[in-house]
């Protein structure tokens, strides 16, 4: 298990918090240990700490919930969190496992973009193989989908257009009936639908 240092926690509780329906304890491990790793890069999402990207991916997380079994939910949860931490914070899968187990970190792995000079390259076959296998990986992607769709769509219609140009491809190679519900709502913020 994680365990924060006294300036993570004060940080922490400063700015995240959780779902008082979805408040377990490896959720709540995940969420400070992709909170640590982010803030020790000085990652950030425009002009903003890089937890608020993780907040809206996990507010989504919990908006679908439903579409999860109780086993699923929490560790979808919290891959809501970590999903980015070994793209983007030089952790590997063995620093997830000893963090938030083996389950979190072949979540993370799979959601883990591929090396590549173009988003295309990172994006590849092989990629999404890796996350079509894993459905909780699916529903995460899908999450962390909705929230940066949601918030190019807010800020930044260059990256909304670059989403809106690449969705049927995305939607072809991770599509999975049983979270059509997503997909319909990313096609309703893009305006697709």
């Amino acid at each position: 298990m994680f365990i924060p240092d006294e300036k993570t926690l004060t940080l922490f509780r400063d700015y995240c918090t959780l779902n008082e329906e979805f408040d377990g304890k490896s959720i709540s491990n995940a969420m400070m240990y992709a909170y640590q790793c982010h803030a020790n890069t000085l990652q950030s999402y425009d002009d903003k700490p890089y937890t608020y990207h993780l907040k809206m991916t996990y507010d989504y997380g919990c908006k679908f919930a439903h579409l999860l079994t109780a086993t699923e939910c929490e560790l979808a949860l919290s891959a809501c969190w970590c999903h980015d931490v070994i793209e983007d914070t030089r952790q590997s899968y063995n620093d997830v496992t000893k963090a938030c187990g083996v389950e979190l970190s072949e979540v993370v792995y799979a959601l883990t973009n591929e090396k590549g000079r173009t988003r295309e390259e990172r994006a590849n076959d092989q990629y999404y193989l890796g996350i079509r296998q894993n459905e909780v990986a699916t529903f995460v992607k899908l999450c962390d989908r909705l929230a940066n769709v949601t918030y190019s769509c807010e800020n930044n219609q260059r990256i909304k257009l670059a989403y809106r140009n690449e969705y049927a491809h995305f939607k072809q190679s991770i599509w999975n009936l049983r979270f059509a519900e997503m997909f319909s709502a990313i096609e309703q913020i893009l305006g697709l639908n």
